[in-house]
C-alpha cells in the first residue's frame, strides 16, 4: 500500500498578480503578495523564498533564488469569479462555465419572507453588501435589542448571518443557516455563512465558531475520486465546509492560522497516508478584507517560520504544495477579493525548477490525483516534472 502523503496548504487570498481579465472585475493592477511587501518596503520570507516565491513574482525583500529547493510557478483561474468556493472547486477539478449568483443590491424580499417564516426569526437587519466587521459594529446593538439577525452579502456569492451568541444561541444560528442553505440551493448561492460574534456595543468581535454551509459542487471532485479509491482525505480548517464534506474522510476544525499550522504539523506526525488539505483563513478574513497590510505581512512571516517544521515532518516521497484560491489585495480599492493568479510552490524531495504559468487551478488537483494513481478528468498534471525529485 502507498504510504506517501500529499499536503496542500491554501494561504487563503494570497494572490500573486492580476489575471488578464481582472479589469472586468474592477481588479486591474491587483497583486496581493507583491503589494503587501512593497507597501512595507520589503518583507523577510526566507523559507518561502527558498522554495521559489521570488522566482514567481517580484516580492520586495524576497529575491529570486538561483537554485531554489522547490518547484515554482503560478496558476490562472479558468472559472468566472474570484471567491473561495469557485477557486477551491476548480483546484479539485470542477470548472464553472457560469458564475455563482451575486446579490449586489441585497436579497429579494420574497426570499427573506420565506426564510423568516421557516426560521421564526423576528426580522432582519442590514440586507446589504457590507464588511462583516463593520456591519456588526453598526447594527450589533440594535440586533441585541430586537433579536433580529444581521443579514448581509459581499462581492462573493454568500448569504451571511451574523448574531451575538448572547442573543441568539449558536445552535439556533446554525439552524437558521441550514434553512437558508436549503432555500438558496436553486439560486446557486455558493455559501451560507454563520457569523457569530461576542462583546459589547462598539467592541464586538467575531469568533472562530463561524460555520459555512456550502452548495455541493456541480460535478465530482478529485476529493471524491480519492476517497472512493481508498485514499484518506483529511480536511483542515474550512476545507470540509467548502466542499460540503463530500470526499472528506476526517475533519479537523481550527481557530485561525497558528492553530491550523500546529494541527498540520501534528497530523504529519500521525497520518500514515493520504491527502492532507489545509485552508489558512486568517490571510483573507482578518487581514485582506480589513485592508490590514501589516497584519497580512505578519501572517506571511508566521507561515514562513512554520514551514521548516512542516517540511521536517515529511517522509521520503511526500509532496507539499502551497497555493491560494484568489486574491484579496489589501492595498486595492474596496474590501473585496481580487481576481488574481495564485502562487504554486511545491516541495518534492528538495529539488526545484519552474512549473511555469498553469492554465487552470485544476492542474493541482490533477497532480494530486496522479500522485495516488487515480485518473483525473480535468487539468494537466505536473507530476512528471516533480517525480524525479520524489
Amino acid at each position: 500500500m502507498d504510504q506517501r502523503r500529499f499536503v496542500i496548504l491554501v494561504a487563503d487570498s494570497a494572490g500573486c498578480g492580476a489575471l488578464p481579465d481582472a479589469a472586468r472585475y474592477g481588479d486591474e493592477g491587483s497583486n496581493t503578495l507583491g503589494h503587501v511587501a512593497r507597501a512595507l518596503g520589503g518583507i523577510s520570507l526566507p523559507n518561502l523564498g527558498r522554495l521559489g516565491l521570488g522566482n514567481v513574482l517580484e516580492v520586495a525583500g524576497v529575491p529570486p533564488d538561483p537554485s531554489p529547493a522547490g518547484f515554482h510557478g503560478k496558476m490562472a483561474e479558468r472559472s468566472p469569479g474570484k471567491d473561495t468556493t469557485t477557486g477551491h472547486w476548480e483546484m479539485m477539478g470542477v470548472i464553472l462555465e457560469e458564475p455563482l449568483a451575486l446579490f449586489p443590491r441585497g436579497f429579494p424580499d420574497d426570499l427573506l419572507r420565506a426564510w423568516l417564516a421557516e426560521t421564526g426569526a423576528p426580522g432582519v437587519l442590514g440586507n446589504e453588501v457590507a464588511s462583516g466587521t463593520e456591519i456588526i459594529q453598526r447594527l450589533g446593538e440594535e440586533h441585541q435589542r430586537t433579536g433580529k439577525p444581521i443579514v448581509y452579502t459581499s462581492a462573493d456569492s454568500v448569504f451571511q448571518v451574523a448574531a451575538h451568541t448572547g442573543t441568539v444561541p449558536l445552535e439556533t444560528l446554525y439552524r437558521w443557516c441550514e434553512i437558508a442553505r436549503r432555500q438558496l440551493d436553486p439560486l446557486r448561492v455558493a455559501r451560507v455563512i454563520a457569523r457569530p460574534f461576542v462583546g459589547t456595543p462598539g467592541k464586538y468581535t467575531r469568533t472562530y465558531d463561524r460555520k459555512d454551509f456550502s452548495l455541493p459542487a456541480p460535478g465530482r471532485t478529485v476529493l471524491q475520486d480519492l476517497r472512493d479509491a481508498g485514499v484518506p482525505v483529511v480536511g483542515v480548517g474550512k476545507i470540509p465546509d467548502i466542499y460540503d464534506r463530500q470526499g472528506i474522510s476526517e475533519e479537523v476544525h481550527t481557530s485561525g492560522n497558528a492553530d491550523g499550522l500546529a494541527r498540520t504539523e501534528a497530523l504529519l506526525g500521525t497520518l500514515e497516508r493520504g491527502l492532507l488539505f489545509v485552508n489558512l483563513v486568517d490571510f483573507d478574513m482578518l487581514y485582506g478584507h480589513r485592508r490590514d497590510v501589516r497584519g497580512y505581512a505578519r501572517a506571511l512571516s508566521e507561515l514562513d517560520a512554520a514551514l521548516p517544521r512542516l517540511l521536517a515532518r515529511l517522509r521520503p516521497g511526500d509532496v507539499l504544495a502551497l497555493t491560494a484560491d484568489h486574491g484579496c489585495d489589501p492595498t486595492h480599492a474596496g474590501t473585496d477579493h481580487t481576481r488574481e493568479h495564485v502562487p504554486l510552490l511545491v516541495h518534492a524531495g528538495g529539488r526545484g525548477g519552474s512549473l511555469g504559468v498553469r492554465a487552470s487551478f485544476s492542474d493541482l488537483g490533477a497532480t494530486c490525483a496522479g500522485f495516488f494513481g487515480v485518473p483525473a478528468q480535468v487539468g494537466t498534471s505536473f507530476l512528471p516534472q516533480i517525480t524525479a525529485a520524489t
